[in-house]
């Protein structure tokens, strides 16, 4: 038996008992599951600024929750050793969505708004993420997406009304370099869009230098942010050597601080990071 998994573009077509190219999810009995399930690589409580939100309940915290596996292939990933592993490459425990919310509620003394479920693609492991969401909602805590917008247009949609907050990365501005990270330029804008009338949005971009730094790039990039909104924070954050990328240099700072200025001709909001 095989079966096509709907929930991003790859849309891979699994063998029983095939991962697909996420390495989260495989075909088990002529169906696609995902093999993250309530299995986390990470949890945390941590500041809701290191998500990052700049804009959103800022000076709380929020308890954070990781899996494994993603749907891009990233060469410069700061969380490959979770990102790029399947069910046999990294350590998990185990826990459930009511775990989950009743971990979320029991730290509301020490500051904990919600849940943020980041770390790996949290959207690989989707019915996990909307499992927790729910039953986060139902005790009056936020959850909150840190995510790279690769999804399809209707599992997004029957999603977004349990999110309250959502950072996605927007890893550059052309379809060229988006297909070297095996991903889809026209899917994370949509993902983006359709967010942003739905709950509050920050957008992040890593800066990797000759990559994306063009100012050019990045002059595109925050125009068309504002025309959804000059309002949507924009985060142009600073590259360091990792990964498969340990022979690129690291962003310089004063290119960060200048791609900053050309975003703010068309954003209200734009914040530097790591540098």
């Amino acid at each position: 038996m095989s079966a096509v998994c709907g929930l991003c573009f790859h849309r891979c077509r699994l063998e029983e008992g095939q991962a697909g190219f996420c390495r989260a999810r495989a075909c088990r009995d002529g169906a696609v599951v995902p093999l993250n399930y309530g299995k986390l690589t990470g949890l945390a409580l941590d500041p809701i600024e290191k998500k990052p939100l700049r804009r959103f309940h800022p000076g709380s915290r929020i308890l954070s929750a990781g899996s494994f596996g993603c749907n891009l292939r990233c060469p410069f990933c700061q969380n490959h050793a979770i990102a790029m592993a399947g069910e046999d490459g990294i350590q998990t425990a185990d826990i459930s969505p009511e775990q989950l919310a009743a971990k979320a509620e029991e730290l509301r003394p020490r500051g904990n708004i919600g849940v943020a479920y980041t770390y790996n693609e949290p959207l690989v492991g989707y019915e996990f993420v909307r499992d927790c969401a729910a039953l986060v909602r139902e005790r009056g805590m936020i959850n909150v997406l840190v995510t790279n917008g690769t999804i399809e247009e209707t599992p997004w949609r029957k999603l977004l009304p349990l999110i309250d907050a959502a950072n996605i990365d927007l890893k550059g501005f052309t379809p060229e370099w988006y297909r070297r990270l095996g991903g889809d330029l026209k899917t994370v804008k949509r993902s983006i869009a359709l967010a942003a009338e739905r709950c509050h949005v920050e957008v992040t971009t890593l800066l990797i230098p000759g990559e994306n730094d063009r100012p050019e790039e990045i002059r595109e990039l925050s125009q068309w942010l504002s025309s959804l909104s000059p309002e949507i924070p924009l985060h142009l954050s600073r590259f360091f050597p990792r990964y498969q990328m340990t022979d690129y240099p690291p962003t310089p700072p004063e290119l960060v601080y200048r791609l900053a200025e050309e975003a703010r001709t068309f954003l209200s909001h734009v914040y530097t990071g790591n540098c």
